[in-house]
């Protein structure tokens, strides 16, 4: 069996037009690291230097011209950088002012800034002005080339026919039945290898099902032996687990039994001490008469406290009414005192002016008695 070819899949026929490296390609994907190693060896097929094609025709030059091609090239360079920059000088500048909007009401008109004014006209002047050129007449086309004969001519009669069918048809039967033989030998022959490829590939597909059954059958086997050691596993943690807890209940039990020995006789004594069993009668005026009675002094106390203060209150405001009530009598008394004095000297000053206008009233008539 390791001796014969055994084929994975029917073979098929190949299509020519995949492409290289495509699924199912006739051809093998290319290896690029071979090809990077045969650039890097020493094959001169991959070397840049060596010239590819007619090298009658290839531009030899100089060094002197080489090196003014290099000069030209970085001058060029140069150029182009400098307008480079140039553009990212313009592109960052702001942009020029432009003449901001007419007011409402208004609007621009285009006015000449020149030294010599012209008339400004919608429509540009036009004149139409014409020329002749002188006349030629085209080019006849040219006459085909006929090549002049040379030799001489000769003729011949031909009596019976050239062409014998029986004659000329046997070599081409020949060949059309041997090309016929062939072909059906070779398609014999390829359902003959087609029949054997067919056979070995039951074969084989016997074999590996064979193969399968015993490698599936051994997989069970070992998943079930896998399973098997699992749940023993998992039954003896599950049995320690029961043990540890049985354990830790006996001596919780033991615990509590040592403890609960001597909890009624102390239970009893702490209630003692904190006070759950006392005299109602001693209970009854700790927490009830003595506290009555705190409340009952506090409010008296603070019943007089309130009492002296509204007192104190009506004292304070009397003695201020009282203070009030003499400031303005004391105020009033010097008005009043001020009116009368301000009364007597108004009199003794219109006393005064009667005395002086007695005075002078006399005087007149004593004037007038002398001049009589």
């Amino acid at each position: 069996m390791t001796d014969k070819f055994v084929h994975s899949a029917e073979p098929r026929s190949v299509d020519a037009n995949r492409k290289p490296g495509s699924a199912g390609s006739k051809y093998r994907e290319t290896n690029t690291t071979n090809q990077d190693e045969m650039s890097q060896s020493g094959n001169i097929m991959f070397d840049k230097r060596v010239v590819r094609g007619n090298t009658y025709a290839a531009q030899v030059l100089t060094a002197n011209a080489q090196d003014e091609r290099q000069r030209a090239q970085m001058g060029r360079e140069r150029d182009k950088k400098k307008r480079a920059m140039k553009a990212a000088k313009t592109s960052n500048q702001p942009p020029m002012p432009t003449t901001p909007p007419a007011v409402g009401g208004r609007k621009h008109m285009e006015i000449q800034t020149e030294n010599f004014l012209e008339e400004l006209t919608d429509n540009v002047p036009e004149v139409d002005e014409e020329t002749q050129t002188d006349f030629y007449m085209d080019r006849p086309p040219s006459p085909l080339f006929v090549p002049a004969k040379i030799g001489v001519d000769q003729s011949t009669q031909i009596e019976n026919d050239l062409f014998d069918f029986n004659l000329e048809v046997a070599p081409i039967l020949e060949v059309l039945i041997g090309k016929t033989l062939q072909v059906s030998m070779m398609e014999l022959m390829e359902s003959e290898e087609l029949l054997s490829i067919r056979l070995h590939q039951q074969e084989f597909e016997q074999t590996r099902n064979a193969e399968l059954a015993e490698v599936q059958r051994l997989e069970a086997e070992a998943k079930r032996k896998f399973a098997e050691k699992n749940r023993r596993v998992q039954e003896q943690k599950v049995c320690a687990e029961a043990r540890h807890e049985l354990q830790q209940k006996i001596a919780a039990r033991s615990f509590a039994k040592n403890y609960l020995a001597d909890l009624h006789g102390n239970v009893f004594s702490k209630l003692m001490e904190s006070g759950h069993f006392f005299d109602p009668l001693a209970r009854e005026v700790e927490n009830d008469f003595i506290p009555w009675l705190f409340n009952e002094a506090v409010s008296h106390v603070e019943k007089a406290v309130t009492s002296r203060a509204c007192a104190d209150d009506l004292l304070e405001s009397a003695l201020e009414l009282a203070l009030k009530k003499k400031e303005e009598g004391d105020k009033e008394r010097e008005d009043h005192a001020r009116q009368v004095e301000e009364a007597k000297q108004k009199a003794i000053e219109e006393a005064k002016r009667v005395e002086e206008e007695a005075a002078a009233a006399l005087k007149e008539a004593e004037g007038e008695g002398d001049d009589e």
